[in-house]
């Protein structure tokens, strides 16, 4: 049996193999659409969640299977004090697989050293997002044609920015990976994603303040949005929240290429008027999302098609 925790969990072959597989989802859905037939998927999502709570039952469902599950603690047991443990012991007697979201770092990996199921991390915290990431190189990859040789800049909340620390890790496997961090001082990437990945890789990098200093030589633009309830104080929140904010100005300095990713929510870091742009991907971000969690559910069920 087979959890994920990180996008390290797989190789970068096996990450190919995934991939691949999510392309032929996409391709060929009847193909796919009873493979889960009386397979049950349990979602555990301890904060809240619009995308990746239904991307994973939409996957499911999309699968033939079913879904269970809660979209708040307080509406679960954890509300009268009952442990990630108990509760995926329990879980593991309704379901075949889950995926668990949860404030605290790690809380997923508690889960796995009592599942009797594949456990699935769908975000602990600040620290990683491994389907968030998966969805992430599906989109680069089906609309750049390639994993490497980019120049990708990360843009907003790199500190507490569990999506931008899942996808540096992922990136620096590939061939001629550099990264643009482009943040005020208060959310740079953490020191331990600065030494122990990028320095200790040799990975090519710098950190800017202004994005108009540097989108015009981005092949990619991951914008994120500065998140409340990473904060210990409303004050700090509310000075630097519209830091960043991605419109038409901004784009006519890039590159005609350049896609612009984001993970959602977005608040107002991204202007609407960028949506018509054809190099906005973020809702085509979401789309791909379905079929690379419909594919990681198939591959941990060991499900062949």
């Amino acid at each position: 049996m087979r959890h994920v925790m990180s996008p390290l969990d797989f190789s970068v072959g096996e990450l190919d193999k995934l991939l691949d597989l999510a392309s032929d989802i996409e391709k060929n859905p009847a193909k796919y659409a009873h493979a889960c037939d009386g397979k049950v998927l349990a979602t555990l999502f301890y904060e809240p969640s619009t995308r990746t709570r239904l991307s994973f039952e939409s996957a499911m469902i999309h699968l033939g299977g079913q879904v269970l599950g809660f979209s708040n603690a307080a509406s679960s047991s954890a509300a009268k004090g009952e442990s990630v443990s108990d509760t995926i012991r329990m879980i593991s007697c309704y379901a075949d697989i889950c995926a668990m979201r949860h404030p605290k770092e790690g809380a997923p990996m508690v889960a796995t050293a009592v599942s009797s199921i594949p456990v699935i991390n769908a975000g602990d915290g600040g620290h990683q997002h491994p389907t968030q990431t998966l969805t992430d190189l599906m989109t680069i990859r089906s609309l750049k044609g390639r994993l490497n040789h980019l120049t990708i800049g990360l843009c907003g909340d790199l500190k507490f920015g569990r999506t931008v620390h899942s996808l540096i890790n992922a990136l620096v496997r590939y061939e001629d990976i550099s990264f643009v961090f482009i943040s005020p001082d208060e959310l740079r990437i953490p020191d331990y994603i600065r030494e122990d990945v990028l320095d200790a890789k040799g990975i090519s990098y710098q950190e800017v303040e202004r994005l108009e200093d540097v989108i015009g030589g981005l092949d990619l633009l991951y914008m994120t949005r500065v998140q409340r309830e990473r904060f210990f104080n409303e004050e700090d929140y509310v000075r630097l929240k519209d830091f960043y904010i991605l419109d038409k100005k901004k784009m006519a300095l890039a590159n005609e290429n350049m896609l612009v990713l984001h993970p959602l929510p977005r608040v107002n870091e991204i202007s609407v008027e960028v949506d018509s742009d054809p190099r906005a991907a973020y809702f085509k971000q979401v789309q791909y999302g379905v079929y690379v969690r419909m594919a990681l559910i198939l591959t941990l069920l060991e499900v062949e098609v």
